[in-house]
């Protein structure tokens, strides 16, 4: 009972907030939601919520026109005088009389193309027009959840922090932000006044301006991929129209109603209606939609975005008015659906930008901009809350403050806390939610390894966390103990990490212990690969030694764009042998090879004399022109793909117990990712170093390539690992280079052939390559198909590869996941 009079006692305060408030219904008596509505000759303007209702502040009473405007139905102006608020008026709207012209029927040329090729030869003239501008954004946006099952891989999902009904229905993420946006040619600037989040008392939403900025003047607009513009400069390569009609707005503008057609099925195309303004050739309002197949986005059956834009005779342009985004999802047993309604309003088109000076801080939070009260939302949201949202609200506000209570938070921890005999196999975890610390230990079985050294092993990993504000700032400590049967012998390590704050992204570590350790650190074959290829092909690809090691490391963000770390490490390194020939499936002529990679075929021979060493190693990474979002006590750093990232490395080894195993080895590493928005994306990664003073240093610090000669790639390093290189065959402890170039075209090659074009797939080329000194190179091209799978559950990729080396060549197909 209490909550329901809170409720009745929010809505009679949301009526008297507003000033002229009402409900838009069709002819039929249906409501229509996102209706663009403004008063006339002015910036003041709102759209209809979810359920058809509106509502507009104004701040004095008088003459006002209403101007109601939806795509479909004819634009309706009321006259009206306000002398006491609030001032209802709920309207009706007609369906558009969109009518085809008796010439344009008998006419030779399709009338769609002629209206077409004008838009498009007007394009970046209004690109151009709307260079840079400010304008106030509201984004309110909700995503709900249909029939969750109860469980999911076998753990209770209860109702997801309030969200889900009897029905296990419900929203799941509701929000809204308020925002002042500034737009210079070709960026945009945004400055978040205000944000709410149901359930959330931080209230950091996602839904900003910049996400949702569909511009179809630009060539392509960004949807997970570059989606083509029924307008853009090669439109007519990807789209057939169809003229619908037209009709007359209340300015006695023509507006042409045009059918978009994709040419072909599962390009990155739109299909629906864009409304095209004759003379001027302007957009006048779109609804369009595309697949979550086309688009790519694994959960999206389907997305569909709506703009309504207005004439401003000031400045003589059709400016963006209201957006919205609907889409349904189905993933995993998981299905609902959601939408995004964006308002736009007070723009000013001659803005004073000269003073603007942070060009890479493209989103910033206001101070308290996440601790507005409701009377602050009462007065400032445009478009009102529908009930089921204002209940929302009221229940998850509620929800949070009982669940972050201490005994809410320890009586579930008492309960899933409870130890399992199921928990000796798969591990445990212990969970104290109010303190904000957990610690968890796997299970003996998760950690089962084999190799020709150890043996069969069996590793236990356990963390310990401690949080002080979310994953900002925290510490994390890490042990594992690793038994090797073969040897009799317990290694274990343990590792620290402090993190200070995710602004500057400031972080210590202390990693200490003894463990085995692939001469490759980066781990190019992992325990579970090694353990298949052994016992069922004999092939013992790993090759590690023994480490006895201290290290410490500290690393922070130095500038924006200029990131540093750094390690001091002390190591013992000892040779292995191997200890053990078992093997499940024997095969004939083949066995296991050494753990000297350098003398794969020769047993008991060692890569290197054991030694003790110290390194110390600094690396500085620069993104160039890294643009940056600033929120409540973390940033989030953007890439930016017109320009390379490079990241500089210099590693000094000193003090060791053998002198020539001393060495300094500096590396150049640059890398970059290309949109070339409708020919897909480009790919290179290329690194160049050197060992200068010693070349004769141990196996250990050679510069190692990652190969692979499993045939699969379960990590998914396409642009930085070969496919057909032995893993030890051109470690070098000479110059190099090393080179990653891939093409993914994203379907813009796939898509055009007839039949192929109905499976979606994406076309992937890529060349890479190694050379060192004397005259020794390694090549290999590789031509792929990404995208494969079954339905929605698209992640796999297949490969065919060429290598050359040592003036050989050979060919094998390749595996792999590519998310």
């Amino acid at each position: 009972m209490k909550k329901i009079v809170i409720i009745i006692f929010l809505l009679i305060i949301n009526v008297l907030q507003s000033q002229i408030q009402g409900i838009v219904y069709d002819s039929n008596g249906e409501t229509i939601p996102y209706v663009n509505i403004f008063i006339e000759n002015s910036y003041v303007g709102t759209s209809s919520n979810a359920n058809g209702e509106y509502e507009i502040n104004i701040k004095n009473k008088g003459n006002f026109t209403v101007v109601y405007q939806f795509l479909g139905y004819k634009t309706l102006k009321n006259n009206i005088t306000v002398n006491e608020f609030p001032y209802k008026l709920n309207v009706v709207l007609e369906d558009e009389n969109i009518s085809l012209n008796e010439v344009i029927i008998n006419t030779e040329e399709n009338p769609a193309n002629r209206i077409i090729k004008k838009s498009i030869s007007k394009r970046l003239v209004y690109l151009e027009k709307l260079n840079k501008y400010t304008a106030d954004f509201y984004s309110k946006g909700y995503i709900k959840i249909e029939n969750a099952p109860e469980k999911f891989m076998g753990q209770e999902l209860g109702d997801l922090g309030g969200s889900l009904d009897s029905t296990r229905s419900g929203y799941i993420y509701l929000s809204e932000t308020i925002s002042k946006i500034k737009y210079i040619k070709p960026e945009m600037y945004e400055t978040v006044i205000a944000s709410k989040v149901s359930g959330d008392s931080n209230g950091i939403s996602f839904n900003s301006a910049m996400d949702v900025d569909f511009n179809l003047y630009n060539n392509t607009v960004n949807i997970n991929n570059e989606i083509i513009s029924p307008i853009s400069d090669y439109a007519f390569n990807y789209y057939k129209y169809k003229l619908v009609g037209d009709f007359y707005d209340t300015h006695g503008n023509l507006i042409n109603k045009i059918k978009i057609i994709p040419k072909r099925e599962n390009d990155r195309v739109f299909s629906g209606s864009i409304y095209i303004v004759e003379d001027s050739w302007a957009i006048y309002g779109v609804d369009v939609q595309i697949s979550g197949e086309q688009a790519q986005i694994l959960p999206a059956e389907n997305i569909r975005i709506r703009q309504n834009l207005s004439f401003e005779p000031e400045s003589k342009f059709w400016l963006l008015k209201n957006q919205s985004i609907d889409f349904g999802y189905g993933i995993f047993g998981f299905k609902g659906s959601g939408s995004f309604i964006a308002n736009y309003s007070n723009y000013d088109l001659n803005p004073v930008t000269s003073s603007y000076k942070k060009k890479n801080q493209i989103l910033i939070f206001d101070k308290n901009a996440n601790d507005k009260g409701n009377k602050f939302w009462e007065n400032e949201r445009p478009i009102p809350l529908t009930e089921d949202e204002l209940k929302d609200y009221i229940k998850k506000d509620s929800i949070e403050t009982k669940r972050s209570s201490k005994v809410y938070l320890d009586s579930v921890d008492l309960k899933n806390n409870k130890f399992k005999f199921v928990d000796l196999i798969l591990g445990y975890n212990y969970n104290n939610s109010y303190e904000k610390n957990n610690f968890s230990i796997t299970g003996p079985l998760m950690g089962l390894s084999f190799n020709t050294v150890q043996g069969y092993n069996f590793s236990i990993k356990s963390n310990y966390t401690k949080l002080y504000n979310d994953y900002k700032k925290f510490i994390s400590i890490n042990g594992s103990l690793n038994y090797s049967d073969e040897s009799e012998r317990i290694r274990g390590s343990i590792f620290g990490k402090y993190k200070f704050n995710a602004v500057n992204n400031t972080e210590v570590s202390l990693d200490l212990g003894i463990k085995t350790e692939q001469f490759n650190s980066k781990q190019p074959i992992t325990r579970f690969q090694n353990l298949i290829t052994s016992l069922l092909f004999e092939r013992n690809y790993m090759k590690i030694y023994d480490k006895t090691y201290f290290n410490l490391g500290f690393s922070r963000d130095l500038f924006n764009g200029i990131f540093l770390k750094s390690n001091l490490t002390y190591e013992d390194r000892k040779v292995l042998f191997n200890n053990t020939d078992f093997v499940i499936l024997p095969r004939e002529n083949i066995n296991y090879t050494s753990n000297n990679p350098l003398n794969p075929n020769l047993t008991n021979t060692a890569p290197f004399i054991n030694h003790d060493i110290i390194k110390f190693n600094i690396g500085v990474g620069i993104s160039f022109a890294e643009k940056f979002m600033s929120y409540p006590d973390f940033k989030v750093n953007i890439k930016n793909s017109k320009y390379p990232k490079l990241f500089l490395e210099y590693t000094k080894g000193f003090n060791s117990s053998i002198l020539n195993y001393n060495f300094d080895h500096l590396n150049i590493r640059i890398n970059q990712e290309l949109n070339l928005k409708s020919m897909g994306v480009l790919n290179y990664n290329s690194v160049v170093g050197t060992f200068f003073k010693n070349k004769t240093v141990s196996f250990v610090d050679y510069k190692h390539f990652n190969g692979n000669q499993t045939n699969i790639n379960s990590r998914g390093n396409y642009i930085s690992s070969f496919k057909n290189l032995e893993y030890y065959d051109y470690s070098t402890s000479n110059d190099y280079f090393e080179y990653h170039l891939e093409q993914n075209f994203k379907g813009y090659v796939l898509g055009k052939i007839p039949f192929v074009n109905k499976f979606n797939f994406n076309l992937v080329l890529g060349a890479h390559g190694i050379s060192i000194s004397k005259n020794e190179h390694y090549f290999e091209f590789n031509s792929g198909i990404s995208n494969l799978g079954w339905g929605k559950y698209r992640f796999l990729r297949i490969d065919y590869v060429r290598s050359y080396s040592y003036g050989k060549s050979e060919s094998r197909f390749m595996f792999g996941i590519n998310l």
